[in-house]
């Protein structure tokens, strides 16, 4: 069962979806800003860092799809895994940003350490979250718009955490990133509208892990999923040393970050508004088409291109908004249109942070070595062209992949399937 439309209501999305905030203020730093941060504060090299952040993000991929079996068994409701969450974000992110001075070995071994741990809480936060909201409505206007909500906040957290390491850096990071968790994780807990029954669903769902791969239309999905993820992941590991090193525009890189976070806020209401009327899965596509054609001209920029640069931040940005709002509704539909709403969301959510996790696990475990392989050396002029090829040309081809798999994907049915459901209502 889900959640009466009446009862969602945006203050009542707000106490649920302001959660995202700051999960997505650790994940900002774990994705872009980590691997400069450990290059340029300890002894290790480019291959070391991306070696241990691909070990790191197979594990994790690995370990989401088991805490959403475990969640979908109903070993855990998704309000006690949010809870259990909170103390290891906090422990993680701060061992993570602020370690000790060790040799480099036991400097490795932190760092694979902190991640690990801030991966599986994260993986236990995101995963008990997003299967939350996907579970309080399958009507198709209102899913995309409590995906909408989440995902905003996530932006706002993104941005806050861009904001906070260029002024304060990571010591006024870290205290912001407890504070929030704390005031959002209280407010969750206490506050937001919940599904009805649905710890009692999910305990009748044995084998509950195998259930996504079943169906034809998620292994589609999925694979859009990889490919787009791959497309993101890419830039976003390299952001850093592209703004700092090929633009030597370091010094602008948080707002750039702010203008690209703000863009994709500014742009989710207007793409929650196309999914209504040409569904998630055009409106979808039509993003990546764009982010594409936007993003291919980061490849003829020149060191100062601050306009330019800035101008791509912008227009990507307003189509990254359709590729944090559309995705999570499209899969909400998807479980419903199958008949396992209220009983295998975090089975699904799993898998989904599963992919999500290798493409992250692909970009930074293979776009480092392969950069530092070229010759490209952080903070030197050595192998710029490398790093602007990877950084501009790769994502691109990689979207319009996504875009073609998404086109011929199955998913028709989850609107004709809805289209059903509310003509019998009614």
């Amino acid at each position: 069962m889900n959640a009466g439309a009446s009862a969602l209501t945006l203050p009542a999305l707000f106490r649920y979806g302001l959660f995202g905030l700051p999960l997505a203020m650790l994940a900002l730093p774990i994705y872009i800003y980590v691997a400069p941060f450990y290059a340029q504060r300890s002894s290790l090299g480019l291959a070391q860092i991306g070696a241990v952040l691909l070990a790191a993000r197979i594990a994790a991929a690995f370990i989401d799809p088991a805490l959403g079996a475990w969640m979908a068994r109903g070993a855990g409701a998704y309000a006690a895994c949010i809870g259990a969450s909170l103390p290891l974000l906090l422990l993680g992110f701060g061992a993570l940003f602020h370690p000790p001075v060790l040799s480099e070995a036991a400097t490795l071994a932190w760092f694979l350490a902190a991640l690990l741990l801030v991966y599986t809480a994260y993986g236990l936060a995101s995963i008990a979250h997003q299967s939350w909201g996907a579970a309080l409505t399958q009507a198709r206007g209102l899913r995309a718009r409590v995906t909408a909500v989440r995902e905003a906040c996530g932006l706002a957290g993104v941005i806050l955490a861009a904001g906070l390491t260029s002024l304060l850096g990571y010591e006024g990071l870290s205290l912001a990133f407890a504070v929030c968790l704390s005031m959002t994780g209280a407010l969750l807990l206490a506050r937001a509208p919940r599904p009805a029954a649905h710890g009692a669903a999910r305990a009748h769902a044995p084998g509950g892990w195998r259930v996504p791969f079943r169906q034809r239309p998620f292994r589609w999905l999925f694979a859009v999923l990889l490919v787009n993820g791959v497309a993101a992941a890419i830039p976003a590991t390299l952001f850093l040393f592209f703004a700092t090193d090929y633009l030597q525009l370091g010094h602008y890189a948080g707002p750039f970050l702010i203008l690209y976070f703000c863009a994709a806020a500014a742009s989710m209401p207007a793409w929650v508004a196309l999914a209504r009327r040409f569904g998630e899965a055009r409106a979808w596509g039509g993003a990546m088409l764009l982010a594409a054609c936007v993003f291919v001209w980061a490849y003829g920029l020149g060191a100062g291109a601050a306009g330019g640069f800035a101008a791509i931040c912008l227009l990507s940005g307003l189509a990254l908004g359709a590729d944090l709002a559309l995705p999570p509704a499209l899969l909400a539909g998807l479980i419903g249109a199958a008949g396992h709403a209220g009983r295998h969301e975090a089975a699904y959510f799993g898998w989904w942070n599963w992919g999500v996790q290798m493409s992250l696990a692909f970009a930074a475990g293979l776009a480092l070595p392969w950069l530092a392989w070229l010759g490209y050396v952080p903070g030197s002029s050595q192998g710029l062209p490398a790093l602007s090829a990877a950084y501009a040309l790769l994502p691109c081809a990689l979207k319009l992949l996504a875009a073609l798999l998404l086109w011929r994907a199955p998913l028709q049915h989850i609107y004709s399937a809805h289209r059903e459901k509310h003509a019998c209502a009614s």
